[in-house]
């Protein structure tokens, strides 16, 4: 090619980002759509999937597969009544299963376990009341009302290291009803779920000892790709989806 020469991307080149940007703006067009019904509307809208949301990867966005939010989701509601309150943290593809298999069950909305997304993504703010601003550096600045008040929780730490998941620890205790009565019967009855990292194993049992947390058989997918470390799932509780692999923590395994 001459040095003077401009390069020039093919047809087929030009044809593909031309979709992607006509795809980009017509999803963009729907999100602020609905984000203006949310505003004049006395509910949040109903959107039952993730397809609005594109990834951030920069903020270490990675939505799960359809199969494994519904997985994950199921297991999370289980037979969970009006009277149960259920906290998402830094999950939002299984919040919006959690919302389309509640939607789909034909229970009215009355008769929903209390919902709330505690995210930083201020998309989700589309939610409304269930949404809850969450940031894991602050990881106790959040409403007063919700210490104490919530039955089950499923929590997936944008970062792995040992700071994040820390923090989101400290998170999940400050809003869990269990450690607020700090009651046997309350830690039995609660339902736990953290996904992370492999890595991260080691710290997620130490963290939620108390809880009695354990490596559960499901592998998480995540929808786009798969990460270059091996995500797990954790959970205090067996499922028909999972069975737990009890691991002894040794004390140098503390960190």
């Amino acid at each position: 090619m001459d040095d003077e020469e401009t390069p020039t991307l093919s047809s087929t080149a030009i044809s593909a980002l031309q979709e992607f940007y006509a795809e980009r703006t017509a999803r963009e067009e729907t999100f602020q759509k609905l984000k203006h019904e949310a505003e004049v509307a006395a509910d949040s809208v109903d959107i039952l999937s993730m397809d609005l949301f594109v990834e951030s990867w920069q903020d270490s966005q990675f939505w799960y597969s359809e199969e494994t939010a519904n997985i994950l989701a199921t297991a999370l509601l289980g037979d969970a009544d009006e009277k149960e309150t259920i906290a998402i943290v830094s999950a939002p593809s299984a919040y919006v299963m959690a919302r389309r298999i509640l939607k789909q069950s034909g229970r009215p909305k009355e008769k929903w376990p209390r919902l709330f997304l505690l995210e930083y993504d201020l998309r989700f703010e589309i939610f409304k009341d269930d949404f809850i601003f969450f940031d894991y550096n602050k990881p106790l600045s959040l409403p007063p009302w919700l210490k104490g008040t919530v039955d089950h929780i499923i929590c997936d730490p944008p970062f792995l290291s040992d700071d994040c998941q820390t923090k989101a620890a400290m998170t999940v205790r400050w809003v869990s009803k269990c450690h607020k009565n700090d009651s046997e019967r309350e830690v039995e009855n609660s339902r736990l779920i953290v996904c992370t990292g492999e890595r991260m194993e080691n710290a997620i049992l130490k963290l939620y000892r108390q809880q009695g947390i354990a490596r559960t058989s499901l592998e998480p997918v995540h929808s786009k790709q798969q990460l270059s470390n091996e995500f797990l799932c954790f959970a205090n509780f067996e499922s028909d989806f999972w069975a737990l692999k009890r691991k002894h923590l040794e004390k140098s395994d503390d960190f």
